[in-house]
């Protein structure tokens, strides 16, 4: 069983991986640094058990705005990194697929040759 993980490891494209895996890195500290300043702006601006502050409503609907572009650009940004790890998760289940249909010909094979020297056997051991 070791050896069906050692060549699942070894059938992965590393390097495609391995060069994908900063752009990943980046988009995900992004969106999180992103997340986290919202929730700090939002609750910077409105502490708990306080009323909002009296802006006038052009200011509010130019905050409302600025806040669904922002969200917006967040989840394009999510939907980016999503769409980058699934790729890579199909890869994977590709190959992890491959390796499966692979191991299965092999324990044909097998199975096959133990039943041929089983049969050689005792065609020898007979005469």
């Amino acid at each position: 069983m070791a050896v069906g993980w050692m060549t699942a490891l070894k059938l992965v494209p590393w390097r495609d991986v391995i060069e994908a895996t900063p752009q990943i890195l980046q988009a995900a500290r992004k969106l999180l640094g992103k997340t986290k300043a919202a929730s700090t702006d939002t609750e910077g601006t409105v502490a708990e058990g306080s009323a909002p502050p009296a802006l006038p409503a052009d200011a509010q609907i130019t905050q409302l705005q600025a806040r669904v572009a922002q969200l917006e650009q967040e989840q394009r940004d999510s939907a980016l990194l999503i769409q980058s790890l699934a790729e890579q998760n199909a890869q994977v289940i590709r190959t992890v697929e491959g390796l499966r249909q692979r191991t299965l010909r092999l324990v044909i094979a097998v199975v096959a040759l133990g039943a041929l020297c089983a049969g050689l056997l005792m065609s020898t051991l007979r005469h």
